[in-house]
C-alpha cells in the first residue's frame, strides 16, 4: 500500500500548528514516509486528491467505557444485575463483547483513532484490543479491563472489583494485569449519581492504604494507575498514594497542585459527562435536585482544576467518559469545543491536546499524535477547518487508520442526545 495525499490543508497537531498548504503526504503501508512540496514526483504512488480539505492527526480519547453507548434511559438500570447476566454464559458473553466492539468501531468512524479504556466488563477491553491489531475498522486501544473499587464505592460490583483490604487490592491488580492490560483504574471517590448528600459529590471511598497498595503492585508490574476522583480529599489521597492520572477533577487547592508537580501526575479533564448533569433540565436527565446540584459542583471543579493545572504547567489531557448518559462514542469533537468554551484555551491548543498531548500522556508521541515522518498514518479529513468550528468534525470525509482508508465514514447518532447537547454548546 503506497499512496500520496495531495491538495490538502495540513493541521499537523503541534502546539504551533498553522494550516499548511502545497504539501504532499506520502504513505507507505502503515506509516507516513514523507511530507514533500507539491512539485515532488509521484511516480509509483497512487494519487489521492483531497481537493482542499483539511487533514489532521486522528483524535485520541483518554477516557472511554466500551460497554455502553451513551444513549440515556428514562429508567434506572441495575448495572450489577445486567453485567452479572451478560457474563453468566458463553452466548451472552459473546454478545457483550460484540457490543463493546461496536462502540469502539463507532469511535473510529467518528475520527477517534486511539482510545484509552478506564473501566470495563471482565476482559472485554483486552479482547477487543487484540482484535484491533488486525482490524483497521477499530481504533488502537489501551485497555484497563475491570477497575478496582471498594464496597459501596463507585461502580463497585459492576465495572469494578470490590477490595476491602490492601492485600485484596494487590490481588486484584494481579488478576487484572494477567490479561495484558495497559493500566490499572481505581475508583477512589464516589460520583454524582452515588453521592448521598447535597454538596458532597466525590466523597473519598477508598482508604489511603488500599490506594497505596494497588499503586505499589501496579508499579511492580510496570503499569500506570488512573483514578476516578471528583473530590478534593480524594485527589490528594490518590496523588499521595501514587496514581499517575486524576480523571475528572475538583476545585483545586495549594496542596493538590503541589502533589501534581511532586508526583509528575497529570489530569484528564472530562467536561462531556458533567455538562448534562450540571446544566440540563431535570426533565431531560431524569435526575434529582441533589444530583443536579452535585453535578454542577463537579463540572465547576473540573473546569477550575483544568485551568489551574494549565496555569501551573501541569499536563492536561482530554477524555469524554464515553458510555455514560448523553456521552456517546462519536462526540469527541464536543469535548474540544467545550474545552475552548469553558477553559479559555484556543482551538489550536484544544486540537493539539486531543492529538499530540494525549499521545505524549500515553507514552506514544513517537508513534502517533501528529503528522510527522515515520509516524503511523492515523489521520482524519474534514471538509472545512475545525479550528474555525469543531462541529466541522461532526461529519468526516475520510478516516485513515494505520494507512487504511475509510471514505465517508458514517455513524448512527441519537437524535434526542444531539438535540439536547446542541442547546448547551
Amino acid at each position: 500500500m503506497k499512496y500520496a495525499l495531495i491538495n490538502s490543508i495540513i493541521l499537523n497537531g503541534h502546539k504551533d500548528m498553522v494550516p499548511l498548504k502545497d504539501k504532499v503526504i506520502l504513505i507507505e503501508d502503515e506509516y507516513i514516509k514523507g511530507i514533500e512540496d507539491s512539485s515532488y514526483p509521484l511516480d509509483g504512488y497512487k494519487v489521492i486528491d483531497l481537493k482542499g480539505k483539511y487533514i489532521m492527526p486522528g483524535l485520541i480519547n483518554m477516557h472511554v467505557h466500551l460497554p455502553s453507548s451513551g444513549k440515556p434511559s428514562k429508567k434506572e438500570r441495575d448495572t450489577k444485575k445486567l453485567i452479572k447476566l451478560i457474563t453468566s454464559n458463553p452466548i451472552l458473553n459473546k454478545i457483550g463483547i460484540l457490543i463493546c466492539k461496536k462502540n469502539a468501531k463507532t469511535a473510529l468512524l467518528s475520527g477517534v483513532t486511539t482510545i484509552r479504556t478506564v473501566g470495563g466488563v471482565s476482559d472485554y477491553d483486552t479482547i477487543i484490543k487484540d482484535k484491533a491489531k488486525k482490524d483497521h475498522t477499530l481504533p488502537t486501544i489501551l485497555a484497563s479491563n475491570m477497575a478496582i473499587s471498594v464496597p459501596g464505592g463507585h461502580m463497585a460490583g459492576s465495572l469494578a472489583y470490590e477490595a476491602t483490604t490492601p492485600e485484596e487490592a494487590r490481588n486484584y491488580v494481579d488478576i487484572i494485569a494477567k490479561d495484558n492490560v495497559d493500566l490499572i483504574k481505581l475508583m477512589v471517590t464516589g460520583g454524582v449519581m452515588d453521592a448521598e448528600k447535597l454538596g458532597e459529590p466525590g466523597v473519598l471511598r477508598m482508604r489511603p492504604e488500599i490506594i497505596e497498595a494497588a499503586c505499589s503492585r501496579a508499579k511492580e508490574k510496570g503499569l500506570i494507575v488512573s483514578s476516578h476522583t471528583e473530590g478534593q480529599e480524594g485527589i490528594i489521597e490518590a496523588l499521595k498514594g501514587g496514581v499517575t492520572s486524576i480523571e475528572h477533577g475538583a476545585k483545586p487547592n495549594e496542596e493538590m497542585i503541589h502533589l501534581f508537580k511532586e508526583k509528575n501526575a497529570f489530569l484528564v479533564a472530562t467536561l462531556s459527562p458533567a455538562i448534562p448533569y450540571g446544566l440540563f433540565d431535570k426533565d431531560i436527565t431524569h435526575i434529582t435536585d441533589i444530583q443536579k446540584a452535585n453535578g454542577k459542583i463537579v463540572l465547576d471543579g473540573i473546569i477550575e482544576l483544568a485551568k489551574e493545572c494549565l496555569k501551573e504547567g501541569i499536563k492536561v489531557g482530554l477524555g469524554t467518559d464515553s458510555g455514560v448518559p448523553f456521552t456517546t462514542h462519536y462526540n469527541m469533537w464536543r469535548e474540544l469545543k467545550n474545552y475552548v468554551k469553558h477553559c479559555n484555551v484556543t482551538p489550536t491548543f484544544a486540537l493539539h491536546t486531543a492529538t499530540l498531548v494525549n499521545a505524549s500522556l500515553l507514552g506514544l508521541d513517537k508513534e502517533i499524535g501528529s503528522i510527522d515522518i515515520n509516524k503511523k498514518a492515523d489521520l482524519i479529513v474534514s471538509n472545512n477547518n475545525p479550528l474555525e468550528d469543531f462541529s466541522n468534525l461532526k461529519k468526516l470525509s475520510m478516516v485513515i487508520k494505520s494507512g487504511h482508508i475509510i471514505r465517508n465514514p458514517k455513524v448512527k447518532k441519537y437524535k434526542y442526545v444531539e438535540e439536547n447537547l446542541d442547546k448547551y454548546m
